[in-house]
C-alpha cells in the first residue's frame, strides 16, 4: 500500500522487542487460587534441525476470584503428554498457585493423577465434549445416529441419578457393539459426571473446555497461513501478540459469577472463605 519493503531481518528485529516482555509474562506471579482453570494443548509444527517436527503448545486458562478469564501461561514441549502436563503445573504452583477449585481437562490418561500430585483437592471434570468425538470415532457411520441420540440422554440429563440411568441403558443397548466406548465411559464416569452436582449456570462454565479452546480459535487464526514456524520464538511472539490482543475482551466477570462463587463456596467449604469479600 505505502510502497515499502521489509526484510525479514527487520521484521524480526522489530518483533524480537516482545520477547523480553513475554519472558516476564511466562514469569510474573499468580494469584494463590483460581476457581476454575482449563487446561488444554494445540499443536503446530517447527523447524528443528533441518526438519519441521511436531510440537505441543500447553495453554492454562483461568478463572480468577473475580470471575475474571486470565491466560496464566504457555508451554511449549515435544508433545503432548502427562508427564509433560506435571512440569507445566509445578511451574504454575512455583509461580503462586497454591490451589485450583476445579480443574477442567480433556481425556488424556494420567491427566487427573498429574493434577492431583500437586492439588490434591482440585476436583477434575473430564471435557464432556473431548468424550463424545473419542467415542465417535469408534462407532459405524451407520449407527451414529442412533447411538448420540442415546449418549445425548446421558450427558444432558438433569439429574446424577437420570444420567446413571441413561448410562445404563445405552450400556444395555449398545455394549455388545461398541464394549470399549462403553467401558471408556464407566471408568471415566467419577470425572465425567462432577458437574451434576451444579446448576445450570455453573455446569455450563465447567463441562467442557470451550472457554481454552475459543483462546485456540484466535491462535488459529494467526496462524492459519503458517504451514510451520523457523523456531520456537517465532511461534510464541504471534500467540503472545495474540493473547494481548484477546484479553482486551476480558475486562469483565463472566454471566452469572456471583451465583457461581456462591455455589462452589458451600461445596467446598472454607477453601475460598479466605479470598472472597465480605
Amino acid at each position: 500500500m505505502y510502497d515499502i519493503s521489509l526484510s525479514n531481518g527487520t521484521i524480526n528485529a522489530v518483533t524480537d522487542k516482545l520477547l523480553p516482555e513475554l519472558q516476564a509474562w511466562r514469569e510474573r506471579d499468580l494469584e494463590a487460587i483460581y476457581p476454575i482453570v482449563w487446561l488444554d494443548a494445540i499443536h503446530y509444527k517447527i523447524r528443528e534441525n533441518g526438519r519441521y517436527a511436531s510440537k505441543a503448545i500447553y495453554t492454562i486458562l483461568g478463572l480468577n476470584i473475580e470471575g475474571e478469564k486470565e491466560l496464566l501461561g504457555l508451554y511449549l514441549s515435544d508433545q503432548e503428554g502427562a508427564h509433560h502436563w506435571l512440569s507445566v503445573l509445578t511451574d504454575l504452583h512455583n509461580r503462586g498457585i497454591k490451589d485450583i477449585i476445579i480443574a477442567c481437562v480433556d481425556g488424556l490418561k494420567g491427566f487427573p493423577e498429574a493434577i492431583e500430585s500437586l492439588y490434591p483437592e482440585t476436583e477434575i471434570q473430564h471435557c464432556i465434549i473431548h468424550q463424545i468425538r473419542n467415542s465417535m470415532k469408534y462407532v459405524a457411520s451407520k449407527n451414529q445416529k442412533a447411538f448420540m441420540a442415546d449418549l445425548k440422554c446421558v450427558y444432558k440429563a438433569a439429574t446424577l441419578n437420570a444420567a446413571e440411568i441413561a448410562l445404563d441403558e445405552l450400556d444395555a443397548r449398545w455394549s455388545d457393539k461398541y464394549p470399549m466406548v462403553i467401558k471408556s465411559w464407566r471408568s471415566k464416569w467419577p470425572t465425567l459426571s462432577a458437574y451434576f452436582k451444579y446448576p445450570e449456570y455453573v455446569r455450563k462454565a465447567v463441562y467442557t473446555t470451550n472457554a481454552v479452546e475459543a483462546v485456540h480459535r484466535q491462535f488459529r487464526k494467526l496462524t492459519k497461513t503458517k504451514g510451520g514456524f523457523a523456531n520456537e520464538n517465532s511461534l510464541l511472539k504471534l500467540l503472545y501478540a495474540g493473547i494481548l490482543k484477546a484479553s482486551e475482551r476480558w475486562t469483565h466477570p463472566v454471566q452469572n459469577w456471583n451465583l457461581t462463587l456462591s455455589q462452589l463456596a458451600i461445596h467446598f467449604e472454607k477453601r475460598l472463605d479466605d479470598h472472597m469479600a465480605l
